[in-house]
């Protein structure tokens, strides 16, 4: 037996939230924590949550609930979230027993090849028409309620339009981001607008609104995901990218992007198999490429597993590797082998590397080639760590069926590309920057014609004898990865409950030179760390997770941060059985 080291109803919605009170201009209360009954919600922001709630008590399932949160995610959270981003969704089927995965990643247009951004400096990558991909999160929301939901996109938006029309009360987190771009925004005249009135950040406590948004979303829910796949706003979308609106005077060198009309026309949402691996009697679904996430947090799930013991130093060492084959084999192309480097056998081979010490910068990959041995050499070259935006969300939902979804959304950097669609009230991603820039040949995920970039986001299912228990996932760029590892570990291995599992200290692995670590896990770590050879770097915050866990076939928990960006909001349907 292994030893355990312990760390110290459609149309009724609709109408009711046309009438829904003003903001008010008091900040409004969020809990992290909610237990009850008949659905539960966890995401960063109340708005969000309340909206989910709300669908959930009139009939809705956990899809049409995931959908009007993360539309609402857009108004409230637009620097992380967005109808031009796109995003991954995790979810459990009740009635079919079966897990579903949609990949609704952003493209390259079919004009970019792999060294479009060779020689481009990232920062100037970040803010350029050249960053957009092709949208995908209005075909996510389209295949998720035509094949699982009961609303329709249109009713589904609704309260993301009633919040945009009535506004929000402005927190601490949405000024100091908007304070953060604005040295961006103020380049360019419809950012400006929204995001810099009268020249500066809105105050926190002010009402924050975003008519051209509503506007937005109220005609998309009427004309249908078409007007931005080769409609009206799909041609308003393609001009931003190739023309992006400077403002007079602006010295910046802002580069046009290559989308046309025909990559919108072209661009699909897919259904995806999921990946799965079991570990401690628990088999745990992730999203499979182009996204990393599940196969990275797989990997070095199966690598503990082989190890006797699982400690702190483990989880590095664990994260090491998997990161470094993470970078050699993963990404938007053919013949990724993901068979084998979910396969017991090459954790076996990984994890007989780890250690008493830290194993020496960088850990290279090893060969998933189905042909294992004790403690065989590595395979190949590290490769390393891209550039990713730590701007994302995270949401999960449970419902009174037993259906349950986990579904990461982003725009990439925190205020994506920096440019808002004239008139539209919307901003672009600036996704294709998580591409390889190079030059990196062989690199899997170099640009590339139609090409999804590789992404960390992680939403993530465990089971427990078929029935879900847990859902989890977050934010954070390349940290999302490492994140969820640690929060499964906390709360599989290390046996804290889940609130107890999100709030705990985090660290970072990610084939490094230095582990980033909050400054509560350094406090408490760092010393017993660096006598086994761990070098650290402080992060101030890592991650912004939201969860839910089953505790009973009727009883939910669901968490959200307490602190970590402003601290989330955690919602149940009742709290009465």
């Amino acid at each position: 037996m292994r030893r355990v080291i312990f760390p110290a109803a459609a149309a009724v919605l609709a109408v009711s939230l046309l009438h829904a009170p003003p903001a008010s201009a008091d900040p409004p209360r969020k809990a992290p924590v909610a237990e009850g009954y008949g659905g539960a919600v966890a995401t960063v922001d109340l708005e969000a949550s309340k909206a989910a709630i709300a669908v959930l008590k009139r009939g809705g399932n956990a899809v049409d609930a995931a959908v009007a949160a993360g539309a609402v995610l857009g108004v409230t959270e637009p620097y992380s979230a967005g109808l031009a981003g796109g995003g991954f969704m995790v979810y459990y089927d009740a009635r079919k027993r079966k897990v579903f995965t949609i990949d609704g990643r952003e493209t390259a247009p079919k004009a970019m090849g792999p060294t479009a951004f060779e020689g481009i400096p990232f920062e100037e990558g970040v803010t350029s028409g050249l960053s957009a991909g092709v949208p995908g999160t209005v075909a996510n929301w389209d295949v998720a309620l035509s094949r699982f939901g009961t609303l329709s996109l249109r009713q589904a938006l609704q309260p993301a339009i009633e919040v945009a029309s009535r506004g929000f009360v402005v927190d601490q987190t949405f000024h100091d981001q908007t304070a953060a771009n604005a040295d961006r925004f103020k380049d360019f005249t419809s950012t400006a607008k929204l995001y810099l009135p009268n020249g500066a950040p809105p105050r926190v406590g002010s009402v924050f609104r975003n008519p051209e948004l509503a506007a937005t979303y109220r005609e998309l829910g009427r004309r249908g995901p078409e007007w931005l796949y080769g409609g009206q706003l799909g041609k308003e979308v393609v001009a931003t990218v190739k023309r992006p609106p400077l403002t007079a005077g602006s010295t910046r060198n802002v580069r046009p992007g290559l989308m046309e009309l025909s990559d919108l026309r072209d661009y699909r949402a897919l259904l995806r198999e999921p990946t799965k691996v079991s570990y401690k009697n628990l088999d745990v679904y992730g999203m499979a490429p182009p996204s990393s996430g599940g196969s990275t947090v797989s990997e070095a799930l199966n690598i503990m597993e082989a190890l006797p013991e699982v400690g702190l130093h483990e989880y590095l060492e664990a994260s090491r590797l998997a990161y470094a084959d993470r970078g050699q084999y993963v990404g938007d192309i053919p013949g990724v082998p993901l068979d084998e480097l979910l396969s017991d056998g090459f954790a076996k081979e990984r994890a007989c590397l780890i250690g008493d010490r830290a194993m020496p910068h960088p850990a290279a990959p090893g060969s998933p080639d189905g042909s294992y041995r004790p403690c065989a050499e590595p395979g190949g070259t590290a490769t390393p760590v891209a550039k990713e935006g730590p701007e994302t969300t995270h949401l999960v939902v449970a419902d009174r069926w037993g259906n349950v979804i986990a579904y990461n959304l982003t725009i990439e950097s925190t205020g994506g590309n920096g440019i808002v669609v004239p008139g539209r009230g919307v901003l672009l991603n600036n996704e294709l920057t998580d591409f390889t820039f190079g030059p990196a040949p062989g690199d899997p995920n170099l640009p590339g014609p139609g090409k999804r970039p590789r992404s960390s986001m992680a939403p993530t299912l465990v089971f427990e004898k078929g029935r879900p228990v847990l859902a989890v996932g977050s934010p954070g760029g390349s940290t999302i990865i490492t994140t969820v590892l640690q929060i499964l570990l906390n709360r599989y291995e290390w046996g804290m409950s889940l609130p107890e599992a999100l709030a705990a200290p985090r660290a970072t692995q990610r084939n490094t030179a230095q582990t980033q670590a909050e400054p509560g896990f350094l406090d408490k770590y760092q010393a017993e760390l660096e006598a086994k050879g761990h070098s650290f770097a402080s992060n101030p915050e890592i991650g912004a997770a939201t969860a839910l866990e089953f505790l009973s076939r009727d009883r939910v928990q669901a968490v959200a941060e307490p602190t970590r960006r402003g601290g989330g909001s955690a919602m149940v349907v009742s709290s009465r059985g």
